[in-house]
């Protein structure tokens, strides 16, 4: 079953044979050429969690491709609530071909993938996000060409999208440095995993200025994820440092080039001079989520 659960059993070449999946079908979408590659096919989306680029990217991608999507809200389906977790799996999979989670335990997503009979995308849990990694690294590829060699710098807090992406540049051959106050930094169960599974050029730096000094890309993501927002006034204190401004930009090479997962707090992790600035790959990174995501979509239902 080719569930897609994080970048941990990838290798460097299977990453790299998508993106360039990717962005084959992105130069034919661009030149008006729509495959129906997964006409009849239909995606299920469960989300616990608020969306709007991974519901938007997943269902616009799922119609370009010629199938549809299922929305459902976690609330409503009430995920090991009102029903058992191994019972809406067994049940949803009688219905489309392909399930997107989007959660707040991974190990939901572990759990429901051990249940159902279609392939499982993870679509955002607490520990992993690996489709967003993926369309990052679709557009710093657009922007830089080779991946290996490229350094990225991620400034805040080592959360599910820090993991995943620096899983994803470790496997390609880039260099990931996380710049955190040393409360926020890796865990050390995931350090262990890196060193198991990926084994890549991974550095932690508390100064930011000088995790930047040799940045390709600084990237950047809320100080507060969902699900923590009781903590949010305790870590805008700890991260006031890290804040990606024109002044932390000064620090970098002139072609460093800055991203963001998006939502964007602005004001806080990033200034909307830098955000909305020629440096700034965010809404181009969004949109490449799409792009990623189809190829991932047809490799998953094996279209």
């Amino acid at each position: 079953m080719r569930h897609f659960i994080d970048l941990l059993d990838w290798n460097g070449e299977q990453i790299l044979k998508l993106l360039k999946e990717a962005a084959r079908i992105k130069k034919g979408l661009l030149k008006g050429k729509h495959k129906p590659i997964l006409e009849g096919r239909v995606l299920g989306m469960i989300f616990e969690k608020p969306s709007l680029r991974t519901r938007v990217s997943f269902q616009a991608g799922m119609a370009q491709l010629g199938g549809g999507a299922i929305f459902l809200n976690g609330a409503e389906v009430g995920l090991g609530n009102r029903e058992s977790l191994p019972d809406i799996a067994r049940t949803v999979c009688e219905y489309v071909d392909a399930i997107v989670l989007r959660t707040f335990l991974h190990e939901n997503v572990v759990e429901f993938a051990r249940w159902a009979s279609k392939p499982v995308i993870n679509g955002l849990s607490d520990y992993h996000h690996p489709c967003q990694a993926l369309g990052d690294l679709l557009t710093i590829r657009e922007t830089f060409g080779d991946l290996e060699g490229r350094t990225i710098v991620f400034v805040g807090d080592g959360n599910n999208v820090a993991r995943s992406l620096a899983i994803a540049a470790g496997k390609v051959g880039a260099r990931f440095i996380l710049s955190a106050p040393e409360a926020y930094r890796f865990d050390q169960p995931f350090l262990e995993m890196y060193q198991t599974h990926v084994r890549g050029q991974l550095d932690e730096i508390a100064d930011p200025a000088k995790a930047v000094a040799n940045a390709d890309v600084i990237y950047t993501d809320v100080w507060a994820s969902m699900g923590q927002e009781s903590e949010a006034k305790v870590r805008a204190e700890h991260f006031e440092a890290y804040q990606v401004n024109a002044e932390l930009l000064k620090a970098a090479p002139e072609h460093a080039r800055v991203m963001h997962c998006l939502p964007a707090h602005r004001g806080e992790e990033i200034t909307d001079d830098v955000l909305d600035g020629p440096h700034s790959l965010a809404f181009p990174q969004a949109g490449n989520r799409m792009h990623a995501q189809k190829a991932l979509l047809i490799w998953a239902m094996g279209g």
